[in-house]
């Protein structure tokens, strides 16, 4: 590469040419000095919005004490965050810090794999995963994933994942076999569409693994951390899982995973059995435990279910109004997805040039993930220019409404 003005960066994101200086709330400010209201929440990481009083005092203090330390001696902070996790999940006795929700992905793979091994059944290492879902760019989590797009070029995909039909209830029991493991499943599939089945299909999972023996894992990755209104939007169908991967808002913006586990799931995770040399550095645990202090307050998470009521109320009327542009929304909490009848990419673009930024998803579908902290004004705002961008498209204005 010889042209010093050209990016170094490996071109593996398809970036818009738009560069933001600083955050402020449900804003983020561009390099040029526009606002925009950003409902991409860095695809839903910035769940307490940007410089957050709470996490920036919570960073800044415990940045002068201790960066990094190892996981060779105890962490009192980290003991103090899983403990708290633990009782918030309601199902879980262990967990294990790492940097990313993929991260946290192979922790649960590992700890369904090993659990059976532990009890002398290594031959049952295979999960049921499902069609449209995602897991992570690892070459395991990949696999899980399924989806050929992102599998191409890499190799023969590991072994061990046997994909069946989303919701499809008798695809799972028919899959269900000796070398079968445990299920992997989002409560809602993000990056798939903001797909979800009814209650009773995880229900039925539970039900499942309980009659054969398996581990029932929930990626909860995208709609942990009160995106759904819930803390654990397995709290949404009363189902509890026996494992459980945690990231993105963990830690506000902070990188931070998390494997949350049963004691009789984590049963063969001994020492030595896995490890990370960044998982819980004393900066992410600091930032998690601030998050898990708003979050708890009392009325938080009634203000993410009034504010979800309330988009989506809005929403709808916009479809009612330009269904040539959008047909339906979906989802729960403020993890909100529109499905378009134009092409989404268009959708995502003329909202850009209204200063609102979202961000795609599978089947056509673009989410809207704003901060939890988002006001009425705000969501009054984001739908205001829904609408302008709506009304850009069905003009057929595509190259004024695809500007940044």
């Amino acid at each position: 590469m010889t042209n010093s003005a050209a990016s170094h960066l490996l071109p593996v994101f398809a970036r818009v040419d738009l560069a933001f200086e600083r955050g402020e709330g449900c804003y983020l400010v561009a390099t040029n000095g526009e606002r925009y209201l950003d409902f991409t929440s860095g695809v839903a990481v910035n769940a307490l919005g940007h410089a957050h009083p709470a996490l920036v005092a919570a960073l800044q203090a415990q940045a002068t004490k201790l960066w990094h330390m190892s996981n060779l001696f105890k962490s009192p902070d980290g003991e103090r965050l899983a403990a708290r996790l633990c009782e918030q999940s309601k199902f879980a006795d262990f967990v294990f810090f790492c940097n990313s929700g993929a991260e946290a992905l192979e922790c649960v793979i590992k700890v369904v794999r090993k659990h059976h091994a532990a009890k002398g059944h290594g031959e049952r290492y295979r999960m049921i995963t499902f069609e449209g879902a995602f897991h992570g760019r690892t070459l395991a989590t990949l696999a899980a994933t399924g989806s050929e797009k992102y599998l191409e070029g890499f190799g023969p995909p590991l072994d061990g994942f046997d994909q069946v039909p989303h919701g499809d209830l008798e695809a799972v029991k028919q899959q269900i076999g000796p070398h079968t493991a445990g299920i992997l499943i989002e409560p809602i599939q993000g990056e798939g569409g903001v797909r979800s089945a009814p209650p009773a299909f995880y229900r039925a999972l539970r039900g499942l693994c309980d009659e054969h023996g398996l581990l029932l894992a929930f990626d909860e990755v995208q709609t942990g951390m009160g995106r759904t209104g819930e803390l654990f939007a397995h709290r949404r169908f009363g189902v509890t899982p026996d494992v459980m991967s945690l990231a993105k808002a963990l830690g506000g913006g902070f990188p931070v995973g998390a494997c949350l586990a049963t004691a009789n799931a984590a049963a063969g995770m001994t020492p030595g059995s896995h490890g990370s040399t960044f998982g819980g550095n004393p900066l992410a645990i600091a930032a998690a435990n601030a998050v898990l202090d708003v979050m708890l307050e009392p009325g938080f998470l009634d203000h993410v279910q009034k504010m979800s009521l309330l988009l989506k109320q809005k929403l709808a009327a916009v479809i009612d109004r330009h269904g040539d542009v959008v047909s339906e929304v979906r989802g729960e909490g403020l993890l909100i997805g529109v499905k378009a009848v134009v092409p989404s990419t268009d959708l995502v673009a003329a909202l850009r040039h209204e200063k609102l930024l979202t961000v795609g998803a599978g089947e056509n579908v673009v989410r809207f993930l704003p901060p939890l902290i988002v006001t009425e004004a705000e969501i009054e705002q984001s739908v205001a220019s829904l609408e302008r961008a709506c009304a850009a498209l069905s003009a057929g204005n595509l190259t004024r409404a695809a500007g940044p």
